[in-house]
């Protein structure tokens, strides 16, 4: 098991690239097997999700040519779906949750497909009832296999249909969408998810021959086509990722400049980072994150204190919750964090509480923070990463504070974050990989 050591309490400047968005990438990566046709993808990230992700595809069959640094093509047309039955796509199905959204694409060419429940970050309950009931209603029957806790889907024939969607579930509509791609007839979603994922993955649908109405929208009308062709498709800017630097760069009293990043694609992002004391500035193609010395908590406007929640797009994505949390301990002023989504993405603020800041958690979803107002330095701990964007909060914490900082687990760091220590020695971090 891997860990970092971080040397904290030092300012850092420069430049820095966001890799490719993570949950556009799993996404993107699972519709290459709607087609026999090459499709080429570019900024694909580094990461482990996205890495175990291609591997499962190479087992099933795909042909997988790495022609450039970020740079992938995929071809399809040799699937051996007896694959599904073997130890080794249980493995690899088990560990990421991103495996999920491969039942739509098999369903929609092949008609049947077989899936372990996934894995992922363990931050609560996390159902699949969005995507079974939605592939249901085109016509798939499910059965679950208690023991070997999979599910087994088939269809003889898609059938589009109208559904309303009782949660915006981003992987659920991205399922239930390539699905019906190749569904006969119409099929209207409602209460569809439109985040920027979305959006990308019915844009790279269309160029290979889809017909999807109300892109970034949260009503979809599908009609079927028999067949898709191939396609090129570029990822965004992790804007997750870029998230996670502006709070390190106000954390750390630092000033960076996050490369090829528009604010326009960001949503309410800069906004709430804005409501923290913290503006970013577009400058050309890249944002800036000016230095500063101290920020100070917003109230609203008749003087209560700040509250800071997440909400499906276009509402404050909840996987920079963890990031604006910590990004608070050095804020002059108070705010209430209130993470809708999941029951247990805030119990990593025992750890920051042990580093010296002054949270309360109120239960398992709002957190108040008490800002310290740079007055009182966060001091270096050892500590272990409970998931991907905790992980990253714990390790802005630490190069914010005074001392040596052990991160273990580092593991589910690199799960969504592109060599995330050799591109933060590049700002001045005193950061190194141990075992």
């Amino acid at each position: 098991m891997g860990a970092f050591r971080i040397v904290g309490g030092k300012s850092l400047s420069g430049e820095i690239i966001p890799q490719g968005a993570k949950n556009e990438a799993l996404q993107i990566i699972c519709a290459v097997l709607l087609t026999e046709d090459d499709v080429v993808l570019n900024n694909v990230p580094d990461i482990r999700d996205v890495n175990k992700l291609i591997n499962l595809l190479s087992g099933l069959g795909v042909k997988v040519i790495k022609s450039g640094d970020s740079q992938y093509v995929f071809n399809a047309s040799c699937i051996n779906l007896d694959y599904l039955q073997t130890q080794d796509f249980y493995q690899k199905a088990t560990s990421i949750r991103g495996s999920v959204m491969i039942l739509g694409p098999l369903l929609a060419r092949f008609g049947k497909g077989y899936l372990p429940q996934p894995g992922g970050d363990k931050i609560g309950r996390r159902r699949l009832d969005t995507h079974f009931i939605g592939l249901q209603k085109l016509g798939v029957d499910f059965l679950y296999d208690p023991d070997k806790k999979s599910y087994i889907v088939s269809a003889e024939n898609l059938t589009g249909n109208y559904m309303l969607l009782e949660e915006a579930s981003v992987t659920g509509t991205a399922n239930i969408l390539m699905a019906a791609v190749m569904a006969k007839g119409t099929t209207t979603i409602f209460n569809a998810a439109c985040e920027p994922y979305v959006i990308q993955l019915s844009k790279m649908l269309v160029r290979m021959g889809a017909s999807i109405a109300g892109i970034g929208s949260n009503l979809l009308t599908i009609n079927g086509v028999s067949s898709l062709g191939g396609t090129e498709h570029t990822m965004l800017a992790d804007m997750i990722e870029v998230g996670s630097f502006i709070g390190l760069a106000a954390m750390t009293q630092s000033e960076i400049i996050i490369k090829n990043v528009n604010l326009h694609d960001l949503g309410l992002i800069p906004d709430v980072f804005s409501r923290l004391g913290i503006n970013v500035i577009q400058k050309g193609r890249d944002i800036l994150v000016p230095k500063y010395d101290n920020y100070s908590i917003e109230t609203f406007i008749d003087g209560s204190i700040m509250n800071i929640a997440d909400a499906p797009w276009p509402g404050f994505t909840p996987d920079l919750i963890s990031i604006v949390l910590v990004t608070a301990i050095h804020a002059e002023g108070s705010v209430l964090i209130h993470q809708k989504m999941f029951e247990s993405r805030l119990f990593f603020v025992d750890k920051l509480i042990d580093m010296g800041a002054q949270i309360i958690l109120c239960d398992p979803h709002r957190a108040t923070v008490i800002g310290l107002n740079h007055k009182y330095p966060l001091r270096g701990i050892k500590m272990s990463s409970p998931d991907i964007r905790a992980g990253v909060a714990l390790l802005i914490a630490a190069l914010s504070a005074q001392g040596t900082s052990i991160i273990e687990n580092i593991e589910q760091i690199d799960r969504g974050y592109q060599n995330i220590d050799k591109r933060l020695q590049l700002l001045g971090a005193n950061i190194e990989r141990i075992d």
